[in-house]
């Protein structure tokens, strides 16, 4: 059964989840918090999104990359939000 992503995101969500799904740094457990959608939900979505090539290379990079998911990270990171961050939404830094 395939699985659905969610129908009422609108277009900025929706690139921000790809922005973020491409970021090596930015684990999938982040975008689940924010926005809800499991793993398996933003695979569906980049697919849908992007073109077949650079759905290809986004897979290979997170197959490969350590800090996608969070219990491959190494011990003692244990926050996806930088600390000087206001918000995790829009990912507005702070003023010093």
């Amino acid at each position: 059964m395939p699985i659905t992503v969610k129908t009422n995101l609108d277009d900025v969500a929706i690139d921000r989840i790809i922005e973020m799904a491409w970021e090596d740094r930015t684990p999938f457990e982040a975008i689940q918090f924010q926005f809800g959608l499991a793993e398996a939900d933003v695979k569906a979505l980049m697919k849908r999104e992007l073109k077949f090539s650079s759905y290809k290379l986004w897979r290979e990079r997170v197959e490969n990359c350590k800090t996608k998911h969070l219990a491959k990270r190494v011990k003692g990171i244990d926050r996806f939000k930088c600390n000087l961050q206001r918000a995790i939404s829009n990912n507005k830094i702070s003023k010093r």
